[in-house]
Parts: C-alpha cells; structure tokens; sequence
C-alpha cells in the first residue's frame, strides 16, 4: 500500500484542501490541474454551490454539451426537446429522424400505467400455511400506520394502490416479502416509496413481537431490508410512429418498399439475436438516457429496468418491434419508464429546471412519452442508418471534428478537411495523411 496516497478526513477538507491533496500525490504538473479544476467552478457562487450540495467530495464539475431536438412533434405537439450527451451523432441523428416522421403524423403515444413497485424481504421461520391468514389481520394495520406519511401523496391522487406478501420459501427457506405497489403522481417517488417501506418494516416487526394472533413460537421475525425496486414493469409508454409503405421516400438509393422490408427484417434480427439485441437496445437508451440526463431523472435506474424488460421473456429481445401488414409500416417500441417532474434534481439543477421550462414544463406521464419518444426516433435513424448507408458515414462525419480537435488542426486546416471528406470515408488515419499533405501543399506555396 503507498500510504502517500491514502488519507483519514478526506470529506473533512475543504474544496480546495482536496485538489491540493490530489494534484499533490496523483499529477505530474499540480499547479496546472488545480488551476485547470477551478476553471471549471462556475462564477456564480450560489450555482456551484448548489451543484456542490448534490453529491459528495466535489472538487469541480464536469460539462457535458446539452443538445436541442426540433421539430419533435408527439401526440400532435410540437416541442424542442433537451439531450444531454457526449456523441454528436446521436443529436444530429435523433434531429434528422424528428424532421423526417414530422411531416408524417408525427410520433403517436399513450402511457399503459405508472405503478411503481417497493418491497419489504424478511424471513419468518413459522408455517408457511399460517402466513397468509397472519396478514389478513396485518394489511390494515400497516395502512393505517403508513397512512400519516402517505396523506399528502394521496390528497394527490397517488399514494399505495395494494400490498401483499410473497413466499420465497421454495427458493429461500423463512424468505417472504411485502409487495407494495403505488402512484407517485409527478415525482420519481423513490424517497417517499422508502420512507413508506420502512414504517411497514416497523409495524410488521411490531405485530410479530406484540400481537395476540402470533404464539410464542411464532414471533421471532427478521426484516433484511426494505427498498424500492428499479424494475416497475408496470410503470408503462408505448410511443410509435406509423405510415403506409409509399410513404417511406427519401431514403438514399432505395425504394420505399425495399426499405421498409429491410428496416423490418433489422428488427427481427434484434430480436433472434442476443449480440445485435444488446446493440440495438443501447440506441434506444442513446435517446432515451440523454433526455433524462438533461432533465434531472435518474437515467441508470431507468436504463436498468428497460434491460430486465427486454428479458422478462425469459430471452433478452429489442425493446422495439415492427410490422409490416398490407403496405402500412408501424415502428413502436414499448417500455418501463419511471420518471419524476418535481422533486429530486428536477427542481434543484438549473439546467434540469430550464429543460422541463423548454418542454412547458409536462407532467410525468407526458414527459414519459416524450422520452420514450426520443428513444424510438432515435432507434428509427439508427436503423435506417444500418440498412441504407451502413453506420460509420454519418458517425464518422460528426466524429470529424473531434478528431480534427484531437489533431490539434487550424482553423483553416480544419476547413479544408472537412471540406475534403465531404464525400469520402473518415478515418483517423485518412485524416492524418490529408493534414500531412495539406502542410505539404502549405510549405510548397
């Protein structure tokens, strides 16, 4: 262990304290990383500290562009939607597919449901066949121990919508679990879903130890834990977008019916095939996840359930599908989405804030739809890109310009380069051998 490099009191130290310690023991050149972390702080005091306040041992912040979707026209709505990521491509690519079903009815959607699913686990060493009988005399118990916290959810309209308890025994032997499900109205809801949760711990562990049903033998109860789950198949949007075959023009070198039988024999293929599944799932979430990410939502959790959806078959499958039925072509991808409008980031980061504003500001069933959305058009270029041109022209083309940065190109080399691969195949080498002759031709003139 290089004991230089540990530390006692970390979170202790100021910002400050914490990159002098860092660039201290881990860089070459302190001075400049420090000065290069700070640069970084916005100037606007309460903003960094707001940022600051959002997670632990920050030392800087860490900028990601945010990108606009126009002409995004779902439900008949026109919006400019907000995608926070990394890869130029898929703005360029999810902007190109708006615009394109834009003049095509647009993106149609409804949402199934918005339940949303927490848990108790605990085991119980008594008969198995008792259990059932103890929680019809244990249900309005919890409820009405639980109803104090959930009162400003349900004047809402939200609040639990059932609970019940699950045997594990043939899996875990003494493993039961409550099952609680519920509606948490505008907000994402894991804090009040939790908080609910661990009173139902409490009171379950209270009537166990003190209720006259339970015999002496049967009271020894242990709670492992209580917490939400990630995966609420239940909290559901459907979002498709749909036209007869002939309609499908515009598509570079190809007929509309040969397009449409190749964009739907894509999809098959994503759904026989776990390797392209994996692939084509993670260009939903390129959509999908920038959304979320830009306003405020926790896009992990979200990207978490839309994988164990993808498997709940039993076969991990596309989240999307397509059918072809008498020369109508419908894409519509179908998947779990539990998102919040209020609370959490969404009203405390600033640019989450401006981002809902942006949208005028939607509830969560509507910014559900919005998000599965992007993740459907974002799917649709995607493929389109597959079985047309193939997926490095247009990749390439928008990676351009960062590899020109990495190059460290001129002004003017950078004109002339893009200039130059207009119509040609980028590369990285392609591109260093052009700026080799581009100097060539410099030094000769």
């Amino acid at each position: 262990m290089d004991r230089q490099k540990t530390i006692a009191g970390f979170s202790k130290l100021t910002k400050i304290g914490k990159i002098k310690w860092l660039v201290e023991n881990f860089f070459k050149d302190p001075e400049i990383v420090m000065q290069e972390l700070k640069s970084y702080w916005l100037t606007d005091v309460h903003q960094q500290e707001l940022l600051d306040g959002i997670s632990e041992n920050t030392i800087s912040n860490y900028p990601l562009p945010l990108g606009i979707v126009p002409n995004f026209v779902l439900n008949g709505k026109t919006y400019a939607v907000p995608m926070v990521i990394e890869e130029s491509s898929v703005v360029a690519a999810a902007s190109s597919a708006a615009k394109y079903w834009m003049s095509r009815g647009g993106i149609k959607a409804e949402v199934i449901d918005t339940i949303k699913v927490g848990h108790v686990h605990f085991y119980w060493g008594g008969d198995p066949n008792r259990m059932n009988s103890i929680f019809l005399l244990l249900k309005p118990i919890l409820i009405a121990e639980a109803n104090p916290i959930m009162r400003g959810m349900i004047d809402r309209g939200g609040g639990l919508k059932s609970l019940a308890v699950k045997s594990f025994v043939d899996q875990d032997p003494g493993l039961y679990q409550l099952f609680a499900e519920f509606d948490t109205c505008d907000s994402m809801g894991a804090n009040f879903i939790n908080t609910v949760l661990e009173q139902f711990s409490k009171t379950l562990q209270d009537f166990f130890r003190t209720s006259d049903s339970i015999s002496a033998e049967e009271r020894e109860l242990e709670v492992i834990m209580a917490i939400l789950s990630n995966y609420t198949p239940d909290c559901l949007v459907k979002v498709w977008v749909e036209c007869p075959v002939q309609d499908l023009t515009d598509i570079k070198d190809m007929s509309a019916t040969t397009f449409a039988e190749r964009f739907y024999h894509a999809i098959r293929i994503a759904h026989a095939d776990l390797y392209r599944a994996t692939t084509h799932n993670k260009g939903i979430f390129n959509g999908i996840d920038a959304v979320a990410l830009a306003t405020g939502n926790d896009f992990r959790s979200i990207e978490a359930c839309g994988h164990a959806y993808a498997a709940k078959d039993g076969r991990y499958k596309s989240l999307s599908s397509c059918s072809l039925e008498n020369d109508f072509f419908k894409f519509v991808l179908q998947v779990p989405l539990a998102v919040g409008t209020v609370g959490g980031l969404t009203k405390v980061h600033p640019i989450a804030k401006r981002s809902l504003e942006l949208m005028e500001n939607p509830n969560s069933q509507e910014l559900m739809m919005i998000i599965a959305g992007m993740g459907l058009i974002q799917n649709f270029a995607a493929v389109r890109s597959l079985v047309t041109t193939g997926i490095q022209q247009g990749h390439m083309k928008m990676h351009l310009n960062n590899i020109l940065h990495q190059l460290n190109a001129t002004s003017d080399e950078r004109t002339a380069a893009i200039a130059h691969f207009q119509n040609k195949t980028v590369s990285m080498n392609g591109i260093k051998v052009f700026l080799d002759e581009f100097h060539q031709e410099k030094i000769k003139i």
